[in-house]
């Protein structure tokens, strides 16, 4: 991880343009931990990283900027700043659960493994955004902040059309890839990404070709900036739902494939029931294989997977409801064979009224189809004719005949 360490702006001191930034980038990779110094560079620049986009959004308050009325198309800047500072404010929570990590510097092998599942994890804004990674929303609070910089700039002399032609490429840039990731996904609805970044790779090239000669095109760049901050704005958000909806739809097609490995099991658990249990559960064991392949839209595979949680408790449901008189049949014959082993230690085996005991339990509960409730209420039977006599009191020493 190479980057320039650009310090934080001063009280009054102006924002370095963000296309002379450095760009974040994560150490490690996700299931393998970064080593302590790659670690402690990236909370460096994270940390300057954090202190400069604050001073950059703290400039841009819109309040402080204009105390006239704000017209309606203004006012939608509000929504851009308060979606870029609760992304910001996400970083920088993301940010401290990585310091008390670290520990100042403190870390093993675990921590450092936590650290870099911190870094590559995914994190929830809050801001409608989505759940996003560390740089994701990084890069994303970037974008708004440069297009929120470039609306909200009433200097003249302040605009650097080159400047902002380089960053307006290096967003493109990212744009395509994040358009190319979504295609790949086979996931898009209505007009290409691609076309549409394309076009604006386009309108670029035609506010070059004007501005080299000579024309007036900060207008159109303004414009421009706008656009590629919300396609790119838009992209990052498309892409990390396609990815969550990807990852949901990998875990409902392992329960399934889970369900369905499980599900003979059961039935042959209901198949035995149903020979040795007189009156066994009604209960029908359900078809996982039913409910097919997960769907690929959001909406279906909520609604799959919302079946398939209701497929699972009806598996786990019916497994419990057949093994249960099995478990008691084996309760009983464990209870009979007790019972039979202290009544031959006692002596009371051998009586009539034992025996006959003996033999219409073990008759009822080794009888198929097995009724539960004659063989319980015969073991019983057995338990009582069985157990020990009571003791005569003898008469205390020395007492009167």
């Amino acid at each position: 991880m190479t980057t320039q360490n650009i310090p934080a702006p001063g009280p009054g001191q102006p924002a370095a343009p963000l296309g002379a930034q450095p760009v974040l980038t994560a150490p490690g990779s996700m299931g393998r931990a970064a080593d302590a110094p790659a670690l402690l560079r990236f909370l460096t620049e994270l940390g300057e990283w954090s202190a400069r986009r604050r001073a950059e959004l703290d400039e841009l308050d819109p309040d402080s900027l204009d105390p006239e009325p704000w017209t309606p198309a203004e006012l939608a800047l509000r929504d851009d700043l308060v979606l870029a500072m609760g992304l910001w404010q996400s970083v920088r929570s993301r940010a401290d659960d990585l310091h008390r990590t670290w520990d100042s510097g403190r870390v093993g092998v675990v921590e450092r493994e936590q650290m870099t599942a911190l870094i590559w994890g995914r994190l929830d804004t809050g801001t409608g955004a989505g759940t996003l990674s560390l740089l994701e929303a990084a890069r994303l609070c970037d974008t708004l902040t440069a297009s929120l910089q470039s609306r909200l700039n009433h200097d003249p002399d302040a605009t650097d059309v080159l400047r902002r032609r380089r960053a307006l490429r290096a967003a493109l840039v990212r744009c395509e890839d994040l358009a190319s990731a979504l295609a790949a996904t086979d996931e898009t609805d209505g007009p290409s990404t691609a076309d549409q970044v394309a076009d604006l790779v386009r309108r670029l090239g035609v506010v070059t070709s004007q501005s080299e000669r000579g024309a007036d095109v900060a207008g159109r760049l303004a414009e421009l900036e706008i656009d590629v901050a919300r396609a790119e704005r838009d992209l990052i958000v498309a892409l990390s739902a396609h990815q969550q909806l990807a990852r949901d739809r990998g875990r409902a097609l392992r329960l399934r494939t889970a369900l369905a490995s499980s599900e003979p099991a059961v039935h042959d658990l209901a198949d035995r029931t149903r020979a040795e249990i007189a009156d066994p559960p009604r209960l029908a064991v359900p078809d996982v294989t039913r409910l097919g392949d997960p769907p690929t839209d959001r909406a279906g595979l909520d609604s799959y997977t919302a079946r398939l949680g209701r497929a699972e408790q009806a598996l786990a449901q019916a497994r419990e409801a057949f093994s249960a008189p099995l478990r008691q049949r084996a309760s009983l014959r464990y209870s009979l064979r007790t019972a039979t082993e202290r009544s031959l230690a006692n002596g009371r085996a051998e009586t009539a009224t034992a025996q006959a005991a003996l033999e219409e339990a073990t008759a009822a509960v080794e009888a198929t189809p097995c009724d539960l409730a004659l063989a319980a209420a015969l073991v019983e039977q057995y338990e009582i004719v069985t157990r020990d006599l009571p003791r005569p009191v003898r008469p205390a020493h020395g007492a009167a005949s």
